[in-house]
């Protein structure tokens, strides 16, 4: 849409963020399958061509979780709306006449922040709460600046060239999306650099460590190895009896078919057991194949595939889903 800059990775929000130092930017975190944030898109091209000096965005809340995440989406539509790098107020829901009356304030450069009430605000996460939760968030963490298809230093790119050659199994954070990780980490690890690698929550160093792990062939002992693909995806699908890989969680489904199937699920009074795809790329790219199922969300029953919501809809209305599960 005109007047609207679609977001399509972390980098890409964070360089809209940097252009906040001068103005006003307002993001607008949407879902497909939500037809009241198409209908908001045509809002903010309409506000986009009123306020010409302020920046509209549009991210799929779904697609980057690390930015939702961020922000703490809940629900969408929802819109932040950002100023000098940092979140000036928000919105939640299409509320039309709201979401104009903020723009026009914070469009004002000499325009305060609008409070929210209180009980409407997120609650701001302990910094070291925080960091404990990235640090122990997989096996092995690399603290990077930039991602594994985009690194953004040298020493970030050979680190992460190493372990990918030695099939060091690892997740990333990039310290660049996030000011508060980045400061706060030296002084929780007292490193003063990046990269850093955390094993089991502890911190093994940064490259210059790695590199010497490697040479003295310590390093596979030290840092997990990735499991074959395979047999990652058939370890998940028999994690559990009943086993449902969706958007979300059963708490927080991020799309409406998670949500109607978690419904019909928890109506039967049965347990299952959930995996949040939007977690993990690799899960969800690597269980399409696998399953030759190209949608999601998918249920399994021991281990085998029973199919998607259209399918699990069918055998609740013949009565067979019940002693499927069972």
């Amino acid at each position: 849409m005109a007047g609207l800059i679609s977001v399509k990775s972390v980098e890409d929000f964070g360089k809209e963020v940097d252009q906040t130092v001068s103005g006003l930017l307002v993001v607008h975190f949407r879902a497909q399958w939500a037809p009241q944030c198409e209908q908001m898109d045509g809002v903010m091209v309409e506000l986009a061509k009123e306020h010409t000096q302020v920046r509209f965005s549009t991210v799929e809340a779904e697609e980057l979780p690390e930015i939702s995440k961020q922000y703490s989406i809940a629900a969408v539509p929802t819109f932040i709306l950002i100023k000098g790098k940092n979140e000036v107020d928000r919105l939640d829901g299409a509320n039309v006449p709201e979401l104009t009356k903020k723009v026009k304030h914070h469009a004002d450069p000499n325009a305060s922040p609008v409070m929210l009430p209180a009980s409407s605000q997120p609650p701001k996460e302990d910094l070291n709460t925080k960091l404990k939760g990235l640090i122990n968030a997989a096996p092995c963490v690399l603290f990077v600046k930039g991602s594994r298809q985009e690194p953004r230093c040298g020493f970030s790119r050979t680190l992460m060239g190493l372990l990918d050659e030695r099939k060091i199994d690892y997740s990333t954070f990039d310290i660049l999306g996030d000011e508060e990780v980045r400061q706060g980490l030296k002084k929780y690890s007292d490193w003063p650099t990046y990269p850093q690698v955390y094993v089991n929550g502890e911190l093994i160093g940064g490259l210059d460590i790695i590199k010497e792990l490697d040479a003295s062939g310590e390093l596979d002992q030290s840092l997990p190895k990735k499991q074959d693909l395979d047999d990652r995806l058939k370890a998940l699908i028999t994690r559990s009896p009943v086993m449902l890989f969706m958007k979300g969680s059963p708490g927080e489904p991020k799309c409406g078919f998670s949500r109607t199937i978690t419904s019909i699920l928890t109506g039967t009074g049965l347990k299952y057991d959930t995996f949040d795809i939007l977690q993990d790329q690799e899960v969800r790219q690597g269980l399409k194949t696998y399953s030759n199922w190209p949608t999601f969300p998918q249920l399994y029953v021991s281990g085998e595939l029973v199919g998607g919501l259209d399918i699990v809809k069918e055998l609740q209305e013949s009565g067979e889903l019940a002693s499927m599960l069972e």
